[in-house]
């Protein structure tokens, strides 16, 4: 079946949205005392222009390595799931966390 063609306005708040967990994972980065390469090193990653990308909004951090950069950055695993969760899949996060959602669902 081919794949709908994509939706201009959920493309535009995506991206908004990859610009707003990078700009926290950025305060994350900095609140630790970490520069982008201290991080980078920290995560295993050979290059840090890969956190600055993941920083600018331009990519998104894979979930195996979401553990090493909350450990890296001092913050509790779960919750930085979670923030981060609510970032890129928005609509998931509210399925899972909201409880608005989960009443609405439970009465349907």
């Amino acid at each position: 079946m081919p794949r709908p063609a994509a939706d201009p306005a959920k493309a535009a708040q995506t991206k908004v949205l990859r610009q707003q967990a990078g700009r926290w994972l950025k305060a994350a980065r900095e609140t630790a005392g970490l520069t982008q390469a201290e991080l980078a090193e920290r995560v295993g990653l050979r290059y840090y222009t890969f956190v600055s990308q993941v920083e600018s909004g331009l990519g998104r951090l894979p979930i195996e390595t979401q553990r090493a950069w909350a450990v890296a950055l001092g913050l509790e695993p779960r919750e930085f799931a979670q923030t981060l969760l609510r970032y890129y899949e928005p609509e998931l996060y509210r399925l899972l966390f909201d409880d608005d959602a989960g009443r609405q669902a439970a009465q349907a």
